[in-house]
């Protein structure tokens, strides 16, 4: 599947400050299992980093150290619901890279969250989850678009988000 052919929007929401960027993220965790793909997008500062780590610290103990992944492309986590792996794709040349990244085995096994998912081309799995982040109308405020492949809109009301 090309990244040009996405999945249905299913949400679009405010969040006007970093905590309900975080907010967002951990209600999201709770309903994310292993073979689920979150495709985060967003300009640079846009809180892609900032979801990442709150989707991690709430699938765990709230106290990992949740370092980010732009030099090593790829941080894994072991966690009692399951591996997660946070992919940072802004320095990957071409998508059939992300191999050497083991992407296969984390869509497999765990759930991956993707910074710049764009990189991935065709790679990019149909039924994922992407959320979209810009810049809100406060230096800390963010605007959140999800759109999601089958299954998501359920999650999302379940979730209490939709």
């Amino acid at each position: 599947m090309s990244t040009a052919e996405r999945p249905p929007r299913l949400l679009h929401m405010d969040l006007p400050d970093e905590a309900a960027t975080e907010a967002l993220a951990a209600a999201l965790a709770k309903s994310a299992r292993p073979g689920d793909v979150i495709a985060l997008e967003g300009d640079l500062g846009a809180g892609k980093t900032v979801f990442a780590r709150a989707f991690i610290r709430a699938r765990g103990d709230g106290l990992e150290e949740v370092p980010s992944p732009t030099f090593t492309l790829v941080q894994s986590y072991d966690l009692p619901g399951g591996a997660i792996h946070h992919f940072d794709l802004f320095r990957l040349a071409d998508p059939e890279e992300a191999y050497e990244l083991a992407i296969e085995e984390a869509f497999a096994d765990g759930i991956s969250l993707i910074e710049w998912p764009a990189r991935l081309g065709a790679l990019l799995p149909p039924g994922r989850l992407e959320v979209a982040l810009a810049a809100g109308d406060e230096p800390t405020a963010r605007r959140a678009s999800l759109a999601g492949g089958a299954g998501w809109a359920r999650r999302l009301k379940e979730a209490g988000l939709a």
